[in-house]
């Protein structure tokens, strides 16, 4: 499966997990920084994504990456593609 998500062209994001109480599943949480367009201050948005975990590998608090991915279910389009950083 690993060398199938090598050659994948989606997009990549990084962000947090902030669950995984679901079977092979985790919720990424994914911020980004957006400049308001009139007073030209930086505000950080956040977003929270549904992705495929198929070794319950992730604990909550993880740094992880996702790429895009096939729909696997209503809400599931990302796979995890590795774990940055373990939480302590």
């Amino acid at each position: 499966m690993a060398a199938d998500l090598e050659h994948r062209k989606g997009r990549a994001l990084a962000g947090t997990v902030v669950s995984n109480k679901n079977d092979k599943t985790i919720v990424v949480r994914v911020e980004t920084l957006v400049q308001h367009p009139l007073l030209k201050k930086f505000i950080r948005r956040h977003k929270k994504f549904m992705a495929h975990d198929p070794n319950n590998e992730c604990g909550i608090g993880d740094k992880v990456r996702i790429i895009e991915y096939r729909p696997l279910s209503r809400n599931k389009r990302w796979h995890l593609y590795s774990i940055v950083e373990k939480a302590v």
